[in-house]
C-alpha cells in the first residue's frame, strides 16, 4: 500500500498527449521508458530505490485519471515485474501452487495448477517484450539464444527450469517452458502421505539406497522423477562425498555436507567451449566420489554413467526417460550406443553387472503421481537383461509387494552394521 500513504502527498502535473489523453496501454509504455531511464542512469539502484521512484511515477502520471487506488497497485506492480522481473510471467512464478508454466507466443500462457491445465487471461503486450524476457533469463544464466541457436535450457534464480525455444524452430515462438520445483524439498513421508507408493516400499528403497544399490528412476515426461531422486537421496549417509551431475541444476540434496554440484555448460560468444554430461562424468571420477548422482541420463554420456557404475561407484543414481522398466534398459542401450561404438551384448553385460534397482514411476489424467513398479535387475538370462518384479500397482491401484529381493547381500551387510553401531 506504498501508493495510498503518498496519495494526499502528490500533486496533479497530468501529462497531455496534444488534445488527447494517452491509452492506458501507451501509459504504461510511457512510464515503462521513464523508469528504464532511471535504471540507465542510476547506479546498482535497490529494488527498494527503484519501487520509491516507481511510486513517484505512477502517482504523478495517474492523478487526474481518478484510477482507483488497486488499479494504480495493479499498474505499479506490473511495472515493476516487467522491468526488474520476468514481466506478467513474474505472478505465475511466485504462486507455490504451479509447477508448470507454458508460453506459446506472446498471447497464449497456460499455466499447471494441482496437476491441472489452465488457460491464463493475460498476455505480453509485444512480441519484443517478450523476447526481452527470453532474452533476460537466458542471460542471466550465461547462455546465448537466437536464431542461429534457437533452443536453449537455463534456469530462474529460484531453481526453476526454463527451456526456450525461437524461430525458425518455433513456428508460433518464442516459446517458454518453466518447470517449477517445490521450495521446501518433497520427502519420502510427503511421497507416502500422497499415496505415490506405500510406507512398506519407501523404507524399502530408502533401505536399498542407503545399502549403495545402483538405482535408475524411469518414467515419462513430468511423472515425477527428479522429485523421487530428491526424496530418494535423503537416504544416502552423510558422510560420504557425492557428485551430482546435471544439465540444469535442479536436484535439492538435503543433509550431505561433503556435496560437489556440477552443471553442463554451453558454449557462448565469449569464447567459453561446451561442457557436456559426458565431460563432467569423466572428470567427476577424478575427485574421489563415492556415489555420482546424475540429473537426467538422456544421451551418450549412458554409456560413461555405465562405466561409473561398473568400477566401484556402487550406489550412484540417476533418472531416464522410458515408457516401462523393461523400456528403460532398451533406451539406455540406445543412448549407450549414441557414444560408444560396442555390441548389444557387452552393453547389456554392463547393464547387468552396474544397475541393481529400476523403479518406474507414471501419472494419471489428473495429474496424480506414482510409483508403478520397482523391478531388481538380476543378472543376464541368455541375451536378455534379467528383470524380476519386487512391487506393482494392482488393479485396484495399490502399490504390493510380488517378490523378494534376490541379491541381498548388500542389505543384509548394512543391516547388520546398522544394528551394531
Amino acid at each position: 500500500m506504498r501508493i495510498l500513504n503518498r496519495e494526499k502527498q502528490s500533486e496533479a502535473t497530468g501529462i497531455s498527449q496534444g488534445s488527447r489523453m494517452e491509452t492506458e496501454e501507451e501509459l504504461f509504455e510511457n512510464l515503462r521508458e521513464q523508469l528504464q531511464q532511471i535504471i540507465e542512469e542510476s547506479v546498482e539502484l535497490t529494488d527498494d530505490e527503484l519501487a520509491e521512484k516507481l511510486d513517484n511515477l505512477v502517482l504523478e502520471r495517474c492523478r487526474d485519471r481518478q484510477f482507483p487506488l488497486r488499479k494504480k497497485e495493479e499498474l505499479r506492480r506490473q511495472l515493476f515485474y516487467s522491468v526488474q522481473r520476468l514481466d506478467i510471467l513474474q505472478e505465475l512464478v511466485e504462486n507455490p501452487g504451479i509447477t508448470e508454466i507454458m508460453v506459446n507466443g506472446c498471447s497464449d500462457i497456460f499455466y499447471e495448477e494441482d496437476g491441472k491445465l489452465h488457460r491464463w487471461n493475460k498476455s505480453f503486450r509485444s512480441r519484443e517484450r517478450l523476447e526481452d524476457v527470453v532474452q533476460e533469463i537466458a542471460g542471466r544464466c550465461n547462455r546465448v539464444v537466437n536464431e542461429q541457436r534457437p533452443i536453449v535450457d537455463a534456469r530462474l534464480e529460484d531453481g526453476s527450469r526454463v527451456n526456450i525455444v525461437l524461430n525458425p524452430v518455433a513456428l508460433n515462438g518464442p516459446i517458454i517452458t518453466i518447470r517449477r520445483f517445490p521450495e521446501k524439498a518433497i520427502t519420502m513421508s510427503d511421497l507416502v502421505e500422497r499415496k505415490s507408493l506405500t510406507r512398506e516400499a519407501a523404507d524399502f528403497l530408502c533401505e536399498l539406497v542407503a545399502a549403495k544399490y545402483s538405482l535408475i528412476v524411469g518414467g515419462g515426461t513430468s511423472t515425477g522423477k527428479t522429485t523421487f531422486l530428491n526424496a530418494l537421496s535423503s537416504a544416502v549417509p552423510p558422510q560420504e562425498r557425492i557428485i551430482t551431475i546435471e544439465d540444469n541444476a535442479e536436484l535439492q540434496l538435503q543433509g550431505l555436507p561433503n556435496l560437489v554440484r556440477l552443471e553442463a555448460k554451453n558454449s557462448n560468444m565469449e569464447g567459453m567451449h561446451e561442457i557436456t554430461i559426458r565431460d563432467l562424468i569423466k572428470t567427476s571420477l577424478r575427485m574421489r566420489p563415492d556415489r555420482i548422482i546424475v540429473g537426467e541420463v538422456r544421451g551418450a554420456e549412458a554409456g560413461d554413467f555405465l562405466t561409473c557404475l561398473n568400477t566401484g561407484h556402487d550406489g550412484s543414481l540417476g533418472t531416464a526417460h522410458a515408457n516401462s522398466i523393461r523400456d528403460m534398459i532398451s533406451r539406455l542401450e540406445m543412448m549407450t550406443l549414441a557414444g560408444m561404438t560396442l555390441p548389444v551384448g557387452v552393453i547389456r553385460r554392463q547393464i547387468a553387472a552396474g544397475i541393481d534397482i529400476l523403479v518406474h514411476l507414471g501419472r494419471d489424467a489428473l495429474g496424480w503421481r506414482y510409483v508403478e513398479e520397482i523391478g531388481e535387475i538380476t543378472g543376464m538370462n541368455g541375451e536378455e537383461v534379467a528383470i524380476q518384479t519386487l512391487y506393482r500397482r494392482n488393479v485396484e491401484g495399490k502399490l504390493e509387494k510380488v517378490g523378494e529381493l534376490a541379491h541381498a547381500e548388500k542389505i543384509n551387510e548394512y543391516r547388520r552394521l546398522r544394528e551394531r553401531n
